[in-house]
């Protein structure tokens, strides 16, 4: 998840973690072993003291214990990588068993994953929180396991707000607005933080849009990038948020999500889109933060419900290899409640499942990641079951920050964002 929505915050690599992990199992490449498991996942860590290799060797040693005929084997790969390693893996007839990264539904459309009901039980595959599983499916079968995910809510510095005597979190766009400009000339650098670089500005983005009325996609399923509402949202972001300096010194299309987080922690940023992993982080260093759902647009009015942006990582099982018995018992092992939360807990992420989220036996959340998991609830996800939606969120990511620029034209800038999508949707 990037998170990305994308979940993980690592995007270079890790040395070390290019090869298959001490003990787990064969050689990576040895797909015609049958008692071997092999598992390609996203370092979601950023270095070796946040790195995923403890859990993995953790999972190998406890599985292989359970299951004495089948050994796991686990890569680890930087989300940098990840996605072109797999297609390069797969399109060379050695595909991994498993794989955990950010996208599944090009490889669906191939027919190259195994359908979740031939690999989970009932109880399991009901197990799922229902806007995952549904993001997970194409058409009304399961192909993408969700396995931990965040959702976005709007982060504010308390001791900034009460400094510049602002008494409760805005609900509007003209709140939000009159909120930044109180904590401009009370000298916070980034009033609202408003990331929109190539790292992850379809996050932000999509965030913004929803709170119009808009978003990725019309009620058919159908992209509506360049929607009436959209344009008139990034009509009025440019015009009323960057025009008068409220988004900070730093060009938007040049901010990216981790370098606004980071402003953030160091005290300099009023607002911004977060997920749960800043909130922990935010504490850590002693910064008081409060989160609130997105204000909507004055037109909405407040009645309308508050947008939320959920993102999530999947799980996907590769049929080449034909060891669908095999995948189905290491997957049934994994989303354990206990084994689930231990992965989630270790990010500041959220487990996938019903029971892991609420069980004891799951760990449960604290009560700071609860609102997340309802904000998860109800969220709408990128359209990660269009095989074509890796391509799409490319180009999002890389453009739609031009329209906000001085001399940016937020229609035009949509209106070339959505021809490229078309010509991407047209290739699949």
């Amino acid at each position: 998840m990037r998170r990305r929505i994308s979940g993980a915050t690592a995007t270079t690599a890790v040395l070390g973690l290019l090869i298959p992990l001490a003990g787990c199992g064969g050689s990576g490449d040895d797909a015609g072993d049958a008692t071997t498991l092999h598992l390609v996942a996203a370092e979601y860590g950023d270095g070796p003291a946040t790195s995923s290799k403890p859990y993995w060797e953790k999972m190998a040693k406890d599985f292989n214990e359970a299951h004495p005929g089948i050994k796991l084997d686990v890569k680890l790969l930087p989300w940098a990588d990840i996605d072109r390693e797999v297609s390069r893996m797969v399109k060379a007839d050695k595909a991994p068993d498993v794989a955990l990264m950010g996208s599944y539904s090009d490889f669906a459309a191939q027919g190259k994953l195994y359908p979740a009901d031939e690999l989970l039980s009932v109880t399991a595959e009901a197990n799922f929180l229902q806007p995952l599983a549904d993001a997970g499916s194409v058409g009304n079968t399961l192909y993408g396991l969700p396995f931990v995910a965040s959702s976005r809510l709007l982060f504010y510095n308390e001791a900034l707000f009460t400094k510049a005597g602002i008494k409760e979190p805005p609900k509007t766009w003209g709140d939000l607005k009159a909120d930044a400009k109180v904590l401009k000339d009370k000298g916070v650098k980034y009033p609202y933080a408003l990331p929109l670089g190539p790292e992850e500005a379809h996050a932000e983005a999509l965030i913004w849009e929803l709170s119009n009325g808009g978003g990725y996609a019309d009620s058919a399923g159908n992209y509506s990038l360049a929607s009436e509402q959209n344009i008139a949202t990034w009509d009025w972001v440019k015009r009323e948020m960057v025009a008068p300096g409220l988004t900070g010194p730093t060009p938007p299309s040049e901010l990216n999500r981790a370098d606004a987080f980071a402003a953030f922690l160091r005290g300099e940023v009023g607002m911004v889109n977060g997920y749960p992993s800043l909130a922990h982080e935010a504490r850590t260093k002693g910064i008081s933060v409060s989160t609130t759902s997105m204000p909507v647009s004055d037109n909405l009015g407040t009645g309308v419900p508050p947008p939320t942006v959920g993102v999530a990582d999947w799980m996907m099982a590769f049929k080449q290899n034909g060891k669908r018995a095999e995948i189905g018992t290491f997957l049934e092992f994994i989303y354990q409640d206990k084994n689930l939360s231990d992965f989630a807990d270790r990010y500041h992420l959220l487990p996938s499942t019903v029971t892991a989220s609420r069980t004891p036996a799951g760990g449960g959340l604290d009560k700071n990641d609860t609102q997340f998991l309802n904000a998860l609830r109800g969220a709408q996800l990128y359209p990660v079951n269009d095989p074509a939606w890796l391509t799409v969120s490319d180009t999002i990511k890389r453009n739609i920050g031009r329209a906000v620029e001085p001399t940016g034209n937020p229609k035009g800038v949509l209106e070339d964002i959505a021809q490229q999508a078309a010509q991407a949707s047209k290739k699949h």
